[in-house]
């Protein structure tokens, strides 16, 4: 039995999930969006933090003008990095003026409803018959720590996404692992809070990305091509502004791009704060990894077959997000089992529609059908979009109307 009845449950408040239930609300659906906006960000990205995406490239998907960043922030210039907590309050003032009565609620349980729909059970104990569920859990779920690391204790070994606040290792010896934005920003603002990183990457080179030109000549922009979402090029711009046509490629290019679109690189303006406070070791691969003492002992190895070992008081794998359909265990199993899915990720239509009618994944978990774009706010609008449109025509399919507005008019689904 379920206590309530809504056309649609949006499972998290993060960009996509709001950029969803935005669309969503819109066409005249009654939903819940279900979660604090913005609370990764908020909750597991450290205290200054700033964003890769350029500010035209950081806005949510709205319906309507006036809900973009740059609206909300009209003197941001390309170039400018927009500081984490800028970006959280602009989410969380679209969440107010887009779509108020969002629920700070988790989503522990979605589950078959009859045949044509989901219950949809929360952290509340209140359970919601519903015949569409998004589910938008962003990048969280999916954080990953390598093998070789994964075994150790949390208290000597942590994902870069467990931490807020880096002022708890201030006097410290931290490895951080890894050699993108994540690893390279941790490991300064491990230095600034007072800790003593060492940065160790499997890359021969650290690589930086360009400091970016507002204003480019007809030469420049023909040669290097145009500006996204995820950056300059031709065939970036492809993949960040037509992710539609990346779902028609064969699944081993759609997973090349998806690894190789945006390679491990830090942001130019980190570049100079990455100084002797922070140890670098490149070209390092993790060897034997053991408990000692009260820290870690990590033994990597060079392209020479050089060993060396680092004794440190805690690692930090900041090592991305890897989409594993399995680990989004708020989903039953019997659920999970009939979704289809390939090499962790759930197999999409379209319109981001999984096997299962009616279950939708956005974000991250996209990423595998739609691509690179997916791994960044820019791909919200482009989900919210396809996703709301369908859930209409499939409302209308069954004979759903899809404007009603009267909550009492909700039948229980059977």
């Amino acid at each position: 039995m379920s206590d309530s009845a809504s056309d649609a449950v949006i499972a998290g408040a993060g960009p996509y999930g709001l950029s969803t239930a935005a669309h969503l609300q819109n066409l005249g659906l009654k939903i819940r969006v279900i979660g604090k906006p913005m609370r990764f960000w908020a909750e597991n990205m450290p205290e200054g933090m700033y964003l890769k995406s350029e500010p035209f490239a950081s806005s949510l998907g709205a319906p309507h003008r006036g809900l973009r960043f740059t609206d909300r922030h009209p003197d941001w210039r390309v170039g400018q990095p927009i500081p984490l907590d800028t970006f959280i309050a602009y989410g969380r003032w679209f969440a107010a003026v887009a779509i108020p009565g969002t629920e700070n609620a988790e989503v522990v349980k979605v589950e078959r409803g009859g045949p044509n729909g989901y219950l949809v059970t929360l952290s509340t104990g209140e359970t919601i018959a519903t015949r569409s569920v998004v589910v938008a859990v962003g990048v969280g779920p999916f954080a990953h720590i390598p093998d070789g690391l994964a075994g150790l204790p949390s208290w000597l070994v942590s994902h870069s996404s467990a931490h807020r606040d880096l002022g708890l290792f201030a006097g410290k010896e931290v490895a951080v692992v890894g050699a993108g934005q994540s690893a390279l920003e941790t490991a300064v603002l491990l230095a600034d809070a007072g800790a003593r990183p060492h940065l160790i990457a499997r890359r021969a080179e650290l690589d930086w990305n360009a400091v970016p030109v507002e204003k480019r000549s007809p030469w420049a922009r023909a040669l290097c091509g145009p500006r996204s979402g995820l950056g300059t090029g031709y065939r970036t711009w492809l993949w960040a502004e037509m992710p539609g046509l990346v779902r028609h490629l064969p699944e081993r290019t759609r997973r090349r791009l998806v690894r190789e679109t945006l390679p491990p690189a830090g942001g130019w303006w980190l570049r100079d704060r990455l100084d002797e406070r922070v140890r670098v070791s490149t070209g390092q691969h993790l060897g034997k990894v053991v408990e000692h003492d009260d820290g870690v002992a990590l033994t990597t190895i060079d392209r020479n077959g050089r060993r060396l070992v680092t004794e440190v008081e805690h690692v930090i794998a900041a090592t991305g997000y890897v989409p594993d359909l399995e680990r989004l265990t708020f989903l039953t199993p019997e659920l999970r089992a009939r979704v289809t899915a390939r090499h962790g990720s759930p197999v999409l239509s379209r319109d981001f529609e999984s096997s299962m009618p009616g279950l939708y994944f956005t974000g991250l978990a996209a990423a595998s059908t739609f691509g690179p774009v997916m791994r960044f706010v820019h791909g919200a609008d482009f989900a919210a979009r396809r996703i709301s449109h369908h859930v209409v025509r499939r409302m209308s399919r069954l004979g759903v109307p899809a404007h009603r507005r009267d909550p009492a008019l909700e039948p229980h689904l059977r």
